[in-house]
C-alpha cells in the first residue's frame, strides 16, 4: 500500500507537470492540505520536503510553498517521448505492447535487484511502430515500490516511456549508446535481416536515488538518428 505522504506527493507531481499548477504558483498551505487528506501535519510536511528535494516546489519561509521554475520541466524533456518524435517527422505512430508481467528480481541480476529493493518490479517488452512498421522494440523494467500506480495502468493506449514520463518525475538519468547487429531474435521482432544494423540505447533513472525504471530500446539503423544538444548547466 502506497503511504499517504507518497500519495500527496505523487498528486501534487501530477498536477505539476499537467501545467494545472504553473510555476511561480503557491501550493496549497499544509491545513489545506490535512484537510483535504485527512492527514497530520508530519504527513503534509514529509510530502512537500520530497518535492522540494526533487526540485518542484520552492518553502519560503512565512510564504509558504511554491511551484519551482523551471527545473520540473528540463527534468521531464531531457528524455525524448518517441511518440512526439515520429509525429514531428510526419508519420503516425503507435505502440503495441507484447508481454507484460510482475515478478521478483533475479538475485543473479544487480540492476533487477537494486531496482526491486524489497518490492516487485513490472516486465514490459512491446514495439514502437512508426506508419505501422517496427521503429524499435522495447525491454523495461519498472521498481513497483517507487511507481505503485504502474501495475494498473493501460500501457496498449499510452507506451511505458511516454506514461513514465506524465505521471513520475526523474532527477537522475543514465544512458549507454551502441552499435550492434541484430541477432535472430532482435531481427524477427523488428521485422530486417539478421545481422541489420540497430541501434542500442539503455537507460536508467532515479527519482533523489530511488531506482525508477531500466529501460532496453533497439532501433532499426536505417530508421532513426540519434541527436543531442549541450551547454552549461544552469547554476
Amino acid at each position: 500500500m502506497t503511504p499517504l505522504h507518497d500519495r500527496i506527493r505523487r498528486d501534487l507531481e501530477r498536477e505539476i507537470l499537467a501545467g494545472v499548477r504553473a510555476p511561480g504558483s503557491r501550493i496549497p498551505v499544509e491545513h489545506e492540505l490535512m484537510a483535504t487528506y485527512a492527514c497530520s501535519r508530519m504527513t503534509v510536511s514529509k510530502a512537500l520536503a520530497g518535492l522540494a528535494a526533487d526540485g518542484f516546489i520552492e518553502r519560503r519561509k512565512r510564504a509558504g510553498s511554491f511551484v519551482a521554475r523551471p527545473r520540473v520541466h528540463s527534468m521531464v524533456l531531457d528524455i525524448p517521448d518517441l511518440k512526439v518524435e515520429v509525429q514531428g517527422r510526419g508519420q503516425a505512430y503507435a505502440f503495441r505492447l507484447e508481454a507484460r508481467a510482475v515478478r521478483a528480481a533475479d538475485p543473479a541480476d544487480a540492476v533487477a535487484t537494486e531496482m526491486a529493493r524489497s518490492g516487485a518490479l513490472l516486465q514490459l517488452s512491446g514495439t514502437h511502430l512508426a506508419d505501422g512498421a517496427p521503429l524499435a522494440i522495447e525491454d523495461r523494467l519498472i521498481a513497483l515500490i517507487a511507481v505503485p500506480d504502474a501495475e494498473g495502468a493501460d500501457f496498449t493506449a499510452t507506451s511505458p516511456g511516454a506514461w513514465l514520463l506524465d505521471n513520475i518525475a526523474w532527477t537522475e538519468a543514465e544512458s549507454r549508446i551502441a552499435a550492434v547487429a541484430a541477432d535472430g531474435a532482435t531481427a524477427r521482432r523488428l521485422g530486417v535481416a539478421t545481422g541489420t544494423a540497430c541501434l542500442a540505447i539503455d537507460r536508467r533513472t532515479w527519482r533523489s536515488g530511488e531506482p525508477i525504471t531500466y529501460v532496453r530500446q533497439l532501433f532499426v539503423g536505417a530508421a532513426y538518428d540519434l541527436s543531442a544538444r549541450f551547454g552549461p548547466a544552469a547554476r
